[in-house]
C-alpha cells in the first residue's frame, strides 16, 4: 500500500500588489522559496509600483469569505498569514470564515503603505483588534503600525513594552514589534508575550543594509515566519530563520534596479525544494 504524501500548506489572506513586490505576490514568492505550498484569498486589488499606491479596490466581503472557505475545506492548510484587509466588511468576513476552523494565524496588521497611502480604514483597524487579535498566535506590527494601533509613544523600551501590553490585553498570544523604521545601524525586533510570570521579551537584531530596495519586507517577514512554522519550527526559531531569510533577500536585491522608486527584495536568492510529508 502506497503511503499518501502532501506538502505543508499555508494560506495567505491579503491584497494584490500589481508591481509584484509585496502583498499576495510577496507571500507566494516567499512560500515557494521556503518549500511550502501557498494558497490565497485576495482581499483587494491595488494599482501600485515602486513609487507608491495609485489606486485600490476592495473585493466583496462575500467573495473573500468564499475564497477562505473553499481553500480551507479542501486543502486543509495548517497555518494562515493575514495581511491587508481594507475595510470593516472584509475584517468581519475573515473572522467569521476562520472562526469555523482550528488554525494557527499570523497577522501582519497592514495599515499604511510605505508611501503613506492608508490601506486599512480606521474603523476596520479597531475591529481587527477586537475580532482577529484574539484568534492570532502572533501579530507583526512595525513602529508606525504599533503607534496607529495603540496611540502610544515608542521611544523607549518601556514605552514599547507598555504598548505591547495594551495589545496583549485583546487576547493575541505574542507580538513581534519590528524595528526596521528606527534610525539605527542595528535594527532590533522585539518579541513580547505573556507568561504566568508576566510579560516576557526576546530581542532579534540585524545590521542595517544600505539599499532602497525594501518594498515588501514586512509581508515577506511575516510570510517567512508562517512558512517556517508550517515546516515545524517553534515560533522563536521561525522568527530567527525568517529574519535570516529577509536579511539575505535584501542583500541579494540591494543593487538591482526595478522601477524608479523603492524596489523589491530578491525572494529567489536560494530557493528550497518543496517539502513532501507522508500522511497516514
Amino acid at each position: 500500500m502506497n503511503m499518501k504524501k502532501t506538502y505543508p500548506i499555508v494560506l495567505s489572506i491579503a491584497g494584490s500588489d500589481s508591481s509584484g513586490g509585496a502583498g499576495i505576490q510577496a507571500d507566494l514568492k516567499t512560500f515557494s522559496a521556503l518549500g511550502v505550498y501557498g494558497a490565497t484569498a485576495i482581499t483587494a486589488i491595488t494599482a501600485q509600483n515602486t513609487q507608491g499606491v495609485h489606486a485600490q479596490l476592495a473585493i466583496t466581503s462575500q467573495m473573500v469569505y468564499d475564497q477562505i472557505v473553499a481553500v480551507v475545506d479542501d486543502l486543509h492548510p495548517s497555518f494562515v498569514k493575514i495581511g491587508m484587509l481594507s475595510n470593516t466588511e472584509i475584517v468581519i468576513a475573515v473572522a467569521e470564515a476562520l472562526s469555523q476552523y482550528s488554525l494557527s494565524i499570523i497577522l501582519d496588521p497592514v495599515i499604511v503603505s510605505s508611501s503613506g497611502h492608508r490601506l486599512l480604514s480606521v474603523e476596520a483597524q479597531d475591529l481587527v483588534k477586537k475580532k482577529l487579535f484574539p484568534m492570532s498566535i502572533l501579530i507583526t506590527p512595525n513602529i508606525p503600525e504599533m503607534i496607529a494601533l495603540t496611540g502610544m509613544p515608542l521611544s523607549t523600551y518601556k514605552e514599547k513594552e507598555n504598548a505591547a501590553l495594551s495589545l496583549l490585553d485583546y487576547g493575541v498570544k505574542s507580538i513581534l514589534l519590528k524595528g526596521g523604521h528606527e534610525e539605527e545601524e542595528v535594527k532590533r525586533d522585539i518579541l513580547f508575550s505573556m507568561s504566568p510570570f508576566g510579560i516576557q521579551s526576546s530581542i532579534f537584531s540585524s545590521e542595517t543594509i544600505p539599499t532602497r530596495n525594501i518594498h515588501g519586507t514586512g509581508c515577506t517577514l511575516s510570510s517567512a515566519i508562517t512558512a517556517f512554522m508550517a515546516r515545524g519550527c517553534r515560533m522563536e526559531e521561525a522568527i530567527v530563520k525568517a529574519k535570516e531569510f529577509i536579511t539575505k533577500a535584501i542583500q541579494a536585491g540591494a543593487d538591482i534596479e526595478i522601477g524608479s522608486g523603492i524596489g523589491p527584495v530578491n525572494h529567489g536568492f536560494n530557493p528550497l525544494k518543496m517539502i513532501i510529508n507522508d500522511v497516514g
